[in-house]
């Protein structure tokens, strides 16, 4: 059998050619070959090569505030000539902007943003000689042509088409033929077969091999250690036939900021006692308000951002299990870990890979989807992908879009303004003395995320969950359907929205429970499905 050699990271960097379609396996720190990616930067320092690449991220590389640069490392002048990404590096922003975001903003390189669950499926169609991708994703956003087609600058040709098919509208995405893939495993046997027992998720990395491997490219492999014997057949995720190349770094983080939990890798069960819960505040208020969406026996997908607390009031109420989480990384129950580990789970049931997660997500398999809105306008349209004052602030669409496509009841929850602000919270009530002086609620959006007029279209149940009411989406837009106790619905609403809002004639309190600093016995709607009866 061929055995693969051992190369150090050095030596695979020198394998790529100019030119060169490079795809990278990872999610922020999740499955990140960071030491390859840094030896391409440094040997294109020494030697002026690989230049002129174009850079495949099916979700961002990196993690700025774990110090992992991710894709950053291939930031440079001459190496990079083009980069297509799911989502990209993002941070605080007191934080400097990324090169990569730099570079691209300056219409230095060609730049992309197409969703995660997409780009997945445009590696299967290179992998097995199709033509690309056709999708209803991404329909009345940015990735529609006769929006923004996906581009990110002025230089950045048009990549994205659309076409009509038995009447219906469609996207075309064309398959990108890869010539070297660099993924991340745990082990690699002696015949290169690769085992993920340390990762929190394979993510896409086989997919990935498939698309280099088919197209005479090569597959460089990064894992933490090498095992002297075969493994067994049942534990390979990636087969060593796909693997050209394997670099050890016994240094590499299973997620960012653990360099490695066996409750995420699901070898250990992990107590929750030792979870913190939410403190209470408005982060807590709004997730308690979007929990209360849940029916028993949901599956129930979880976005970034204040959604991502909802399981830890569900775990305060004595509520976990209830629902099963499923995380577009892969993680199919469990509990889902929140800040930089995002996209992790402790204790999951299954890991599946995370292409095959979108499946289940773009097909509208969940029962619901709970994810974060940064501006909503009069069509009830949502942005989470840009903030043009601090561009990297949002790693961009990641799976949002692929996700939002045909989930039946969406809940989008933030804020309702934002800048400076005094909030007095408690006693079952909720007062504003200071109020941020930005409306998240405005004319025109900075870039569309999540099409309301699409989501109308399709049938889709949609609210808006903020600390002061609740919106949802009519027919005339987003209406205000509920109200928090104390707050005065012309002067903390309506005249701080900056768009009109409709109100419902039966307009109705937020539950005051929402606005006490104690459990408040939480329970969920009925199944939304009745159980099959042995």
């Amino acid at each position: 059998m061929r055995q693969p050699p051992v190369l150090t990271a050095e030596q695979a960097a020198a394998l790529i050619p100019d030119g060169a379609t490079v795809s990278v396996s990872s999610s922020s720190a999740i499955g990140l070959p960071e030491k390859v990616l840094a030896a391409i930067g440094e040997h294109y320092q020494a030697t002026g090569h690989p230049k002129q690449i174009t850079s495949l991220h099916c979700i961002n590389s990196g993690d700025m505030s774990d110090g992992l640069e991710g894709s950053n490392h291939l930031a440079k002048p001459g190496l990079l000539k083009r980069i297509i990404g799911g989502s990209y590096p993002a941070g605080p922003s007191a934080m400097p902007k990324p090169p990569v975001r730099q570079m691209l903003e300056d219409n230095q390189i060609e730049a992309y943003m197409i969703p995660s669950g997409l780009m997945y499926q445009m590696h299967r169609a290179a992998a097995a000689k199709q033509p690309g991708v056709l999708s209803d994703v991404g329909i009345g956003t940015y990735l529609d042509p006769r929006v923004e087609g996906g581009r990110m600058n002025d230089v950045s040709p048009e990549l994205v088409r659309l076409m009509e098919v038995d009447g219906q509208e469609w996207l075309f995405l064309p398959a990108i033929d890869v010539d070297v893939a660099i993924i991340r495993a745990s082990t690699a046997d002696p015949y290169g077969n690769l085992t993920y027992e340390d990762e929190a998720t394979a993510l896409g990395a086989l997919d990935i091999a498939y698309a280099a491997h088919n197209n005479g490219g090569i597959v460089i492999a990064q894992v933490r250690r090498l095992s002297q014997t075969k493994h067994p057949a049942r534990e390979v995720e990636i087969p060593g036939i796909l693997v050209d190349a394997v670099v050890v770094d016994p240094e590499q983080r299973q997620v960012a900021g653990i360099v490695y939990d066996p409750a995420i890798a699901g070898a250990e069960l992990k107590s929750l006692d030792e979870i913190d819960m939410v403190e209470f505040g408005v982060q807590k208020v709004i997730a308690r308000r979007a929990a209360m969406e849940l029916a028993q026996h949901d599956t129930a997908n979880l976005g970034f951002g204040v959604s991502a607390n909802v399981p830890r009031i569900m775990l305060e109420e004595g509520l976990h299990g209830e629902v099963t989480w499923v995380i577009e990384q892969g993680p199919v129950g469990g509990f889902p870990v929140t800040g930089k580990p995002f996209g992790a789970a402790y204790n999951p049931d299954a890991i599946v890979r995370s292409s095959d997660q979108f499946t289940l997500l773009q097909g509208g398999g969940i029962d619901i989807a709970l994810l974060s809105f940064m501006e909503v306008n009069g069509d009830g349209d949502v942005n989470v992908s840009l903030m043009p004052s601090a561009t990297h602030v949002t790693a961009g669409v990641g799976g949002f879009a692929d996700i939002t496509a045909h989930a039946r009841h969406l809940v989008f929850s933030g804020q309702f303004t934002a800048g400076r602000k005094e909030l007095k919270l408690g006693d079952g009530r909720l007062e504003i003395v200071q109020d941020g002086k930005i409306s998240k609620f405005v004319p025109e959006i900075a870039q569309i995320t999540w099409s309301g007029r699409v989501g109308n279209e399709r049938g889709q149940k949609v609210l808006y969950v903020t600390e002061r009411c609740v919106l949802e989406l009519r027919d005339d837009g987003p209406t205000v359907v509920e109200i928090a106790p104390g707050v005065d619905l012309q002067r903390d609403v309506l005249d701080k929205a900056g768009i009109p809002l409709a109100v419902a004639d039966d307009l109705k309190l937020m539950d005051a429970r929402i606005f006490t600093d104690e459990p408040m016995g939480l329970k969920l709607k009925a199944p939304r499905r009745p159980l099959i009866q042995a």
